[in-house]
């Protein structure tokens, strides 16, 4: 079966759904985006949430979920059922359920043998396709896409060996300086969903990824230029940061 699994590409609905978390209640940029879903923030008259769906259709990302919350209605009036030949389901919280417990929720939706997650905020310029080969080189039910920044503390360091395995997060505020950190994309199997907990408030983070590293959680790094919209101040930095890789 493993085998089989190896020959599966992203444009292979049968074998990967995207699933982007986009229900957050981003209260940390209220001050500039207030009427709005985050993931609707405006970066060059375009919803930030379109260029995650630009980065997965060219990918070959056949269905994706997106899944909203606050103001999620906004998001579905914005985007409807397609992304070009890509199809849009969505799968709406009615209380905050987290990371993890969004991602359960919209399980029904996801029929693939894997899933793509991403969060809704960050953006991160990667070879997708690269991602998903040395995943299932790995043979990992679960990988994280990992990329380097200048200083760890603001995001958390994350600690990996030689061949990837994940070994340590640390958390957020703690060693300074260049590391690898978590770039919020992920491939898991969808086998691995079914163990988190339903309908509770459950995090991917501090709560799921640790469980996972039992059963051989991986983190592949690459180059990739990196940024989130979390706050005001890496909001403003939004407009270069993608006109920055037009011109690239």
């Amino acid at each position: 079966m493993s085998e089989s699994k190896e020959n599966f590409s992203l444009s292979d609905p049968q074998a990967c759904t995207a699933a982007i978390l986009a229900g957050g209640l981003g209260t940390r940029l209220r001050s500039v985006v207030h009427d709005r879903p985050k993931v609707l923030a405006e970066v060059q008259e375009r919803p930030f949430l379109a260029y995650l769906l630009q980065q997965l259709a060219r990918s070959g990302i056949k269905n994706a979920v997106l899944c909203t919350g606050y103001m999620g209605e906004q998001v579905k009036i914005a985007f409807g059922d397609a992304c070009g030949s890509m199809r849009l389901l969505y799968s709406e919280e009615t209380s905050q359920l987290g990371t993890a417990g969004a991602l359960r929720l919209a399980l029904p939706q996801i029929k693939s043998n894997y899933v793509l997650v991403m969060n809704g905020d960050s953006f991160c310029d990667a070879n997708l396709g690269e991602f998903w080969a040395w995943r299932a080189g790995k043979g990992a039910e679960a990988a994280l896409l990992l990329t380097q920044v200048s200083d760890t503390r603001r995001y958390g360091r994350v600690q990996v060996e030689g061949d990837g395995r994940v070994l340590k997060f640390e958390e957020k505020g703690g060693t300074e300086g260049p590391g690898w950190i978590n770039a919020g994309i992920y491939l898991l199997d969808r086998s691995l969903l079914l163990t988190i907990p339903e309908g509770i408030p459950v995090s991917l983070e501090r709560e799921m990824f640790p469980v996972w590293m039992e059963r051989g959680l991986y983190g592949y790094g690459n180059q990739g230029q990196f940024l989130d919209i979390g706050t005001p101040e890496s909001y403003a930095l939004a407009e270069n940061f993608f006109r920055g890789m037009k011109s690239n």
